[in-house]
C-alpha cells in the first residue's frame, strides 16, 4: 500500500518521530524537494523512513561547521565535496550532505 505525501506531511512525520528540530525548516524542504526530483528521475519510490533520512544526511550551517567533521585539505570546497557524496544546497551558505 502506498500513501503519497505533501511537504506538510513530510515535515510533520519527522516531529511525530522526535526528529522535529534534525534539519532547519530550509533544510526539510531542501530534502523533501531532493527525494522528490529522485524519485522522479529515477522512477523510483523512496519509502519515508525518518529515522534512516536522520542517519543518511547531516545539515551544515556552512562549510566551517562541516570542517568541524572533516578534514578541511580533503574537502576544501562544495565542489570537490561534490565528488564524494551529495550535496543538496539550502542557500548561500548551509547545505545537507549524504554522509559518507
Amino acid at each position: 500500500m502506498k500513501n503519497t505525501i505533501n511537504f506538510y506531511a513530510f515535515e510533520r512525520a519527522f516531529e511525530q518521530c522526535g526528529r522535529g528540530n534534525q534539519f532547519t525548516k530550509q533544510g526539510l524542504k531542501a530534502l523533501f524537494e531532493y527525494i522528490e526530483e529522485y524519485e522522479q528521475d529515477y522512477g523510483e519510490e523512496i519509502e519515508l523512513d525518518v529515522i534512516a533520512l536522520c542517519c543518511e544526511f547531516v545539515e551544515y550551517e556552512d562549510l566551517d561547521e562541516f570542517h568541524g567533521d572533516y578534514d578541511k585539505e580533503e574537502y576544501p570546497n562544495l565542489e570537490t565535496l561534490r565528488d564524494y557524496t551529495d550535496v543538496i544546497e539550502i542557500d548561500d551558505d548551509s547545505f545537507i550532505i549524504a554522509a559518507f
